[in-house]
């Protein structure tokens, strides 16, 4: 469906409910392939989404006006006016991985285990008509390992031995699906990113994966999530909190089985998100993803010293191989130079966008053929935008100025939280017609600019058609 039929079918539900036609904004997506909008007035403000998959969509939209009926912070369903999409509330842009690290993140984190503990433990008899997959079987555990063997390890280059992962696998997949194992409706994917934040209370988003599980699967994907920022002291202290909260909310949990079986969903949860890691950032090239990977293995690692791989010894090997080519790219890391780099360059459209040599995907690009240009008169055909004359030229107005200035203030954020975070690099580009006059001048202005405000940016241009 294209965008204006979407936004089209949003609106006329909104002007139905409210009266009035709302500003419509798109909103950057998820992991997902659904396509989110926010439509404000001064009545409200509400999100329309839209999916492909209908089953899907259904399944969320049924599941979420039970779970609300059931007390669960859920969003709450306005309308549904087309198959494919459908209104909710408005829960905001924080989520809670945003405030992790914050004073306020750990408390957050035991109120949305409070809401997970509910939403685990709600009647079967209730949910199950809601519900749209089987129940996490062999079957499901078996895909989460072949992902991790066929997104992850192959494409990691990881040698390894087919029959003794196969061997690992099967007793993995024995002690997953073993009827000792504590059920419940199972999220699927309960992580901060998919927990909003709204007047100070957890919002729970994305359970249309939810089926009949092993709750100790949700509880690990939480406090274990790899880009979650917290200590190894936190984590413990969730751990038993969750703990906790599950056995005062039914009396057949053994505290000690529950730990060991939560112990046992660290190992599958880690090799399922690291198939997922390898599938969006190795073959995708998701830059997110890719600089997910070191803290899952991470995680593996510290497992690994915990003694959970005794158990799988080829996994065990294969985590020690892990670690041992991460400790490599850091020592390799290490001899360069260290913090961020900020890649600057011009190029012509008519030879498509610029290339990203980091791997890293992403940054900015500005297109700079708004602007009056110099090489449409002969006198500055044969120059550049590092020559005075061109200078000269585009400074005669504001204009050029103006456009760089906006530049450099639409990435500040961006270069201030790499720096923060410690990555390591970053690429802005200026593209106009030729490649050769405004995105030469463009891009040399804003390195300056740049350099002037970041003195601790290294800070490279490259102009890929400037001729010499």
């Amino acid at each position: 469906m294209e965008r204006e039929e979407i936004i089209r079918n949003l609106t006329e539900v909104y002007e139905i409910s409210y009266r009035e036609k709302p500003k419509v904004e798109e909103l950057t997506g998820g992991g997902s392939s659904r396509r989110y909008f926010r439509l404000s007035s001064e009545s409200d403000s509400l999100v329309g989404a839209y999916g492909e998959d209908k089953k899907e969509n259904e399944i969320f939209i049924n599941l979420c006006l039970f779970l609300g009926a059931m007390g669960i912070n859920v969003p709450y369903i306005v309308g549904y006016p087309r198959e494919h999409t459908y209104l909710m509330e408005d829960l905001g842009d924080v989520s809670l991985f945003d405030l992790l690290g914050h004073p306020e993140g750990m408390r957050l984190s035991k109120l949305a285990i409070d809401q997970l503990v509910e939403f685990q433990n709600l009647p079967e008899e209730l949910w199950e008509a809601y519900v749209g997959f089987k129940p996490f079987s062999e079957r499901q555990v078996k895909w989460d390992l072949n992902y991790f063997k066929y997104n992850f390890l192959k494409p990691m280059g990881v040698v390894f031995d087919e029959e003794r992962v196969e061997n690992d696998f099967e007793r993995l997949t024995e002690a997953i699906v073993s009827e000792n194992v504590y059920q419940g409706l199972m999220y699927r994917d309960f992580q901060s990113r998919n927990v909003m934040i709204k007047q100070g209370q957890p919002c729970l988003i994305d359970f249309q994966g939810a089926r009949k599980g092993p709750i100790a699967y949700d509880a690990v994907s939480f406090i274990w999530q790899a880009r979650a920022p917290f200590s190894l002291e936190e984590r413990v202290e969730l751990e038993n909190y969750y703990i906790k909260k599950t056995k005062e909310r039914r009396g057949d949990i053994d505290e000690e089985s529950l730990a060991k079986q939560i112990d046992m969903m660290k190992v599958l949860r880690t090799l399922q998100v690291l198939g997922a890691y390898g599938f969006r950032g190795i073959m995708e090239r998701k830059a997110h993803f890719l600089e997910s990977i070191p803290n899952a293995i991470s995680n593996l690692e510290l497992f690994r010293d915990m003694g959970m791989l005794e158990k799988f010894p080829e996994l065990e090997r294969i985590s020690s191989e892990l670690s041992e080519k991460e400790r490599d790219k850091k020592r390799e890391g290490m001899k360069k130079e260290e913090g961020l780099c900020v890649r600057v360059g011009s190029f012509s459209y008519k030879r498509g966008y610029p290339s990203d040599p980091s791997g890293n995907g992403g940054g900015f690009i500005f297109d700079c053929r708004g602007i009056h240009n110099p090489g449409r008169y002969e006198e500055y055909k044969h120059l550049t935008g590092k020559d005075p004359e061109v200078i000269e030229f585009l400074e005669r107005e504001d204009e050029a100025k103006n456009f760089v200035e906006a530049a450099l203030k639409a990435t500040e954020p961006s270069v201030r939280r790499y720096l923060e975070r410690g990555f390591t690099s970053l690429q802005v580009g200026f593209g106009c017609t030729g490649g050769q006059h405004r995105s030469v001048y463009c891009a040399e202005r804003f390195a300056r600019l740049l350099k002037e405000k970041f003195p601790e940016v290294k800070v490279e241009i490259h102009h890929r058609e400037r001729r010499k």
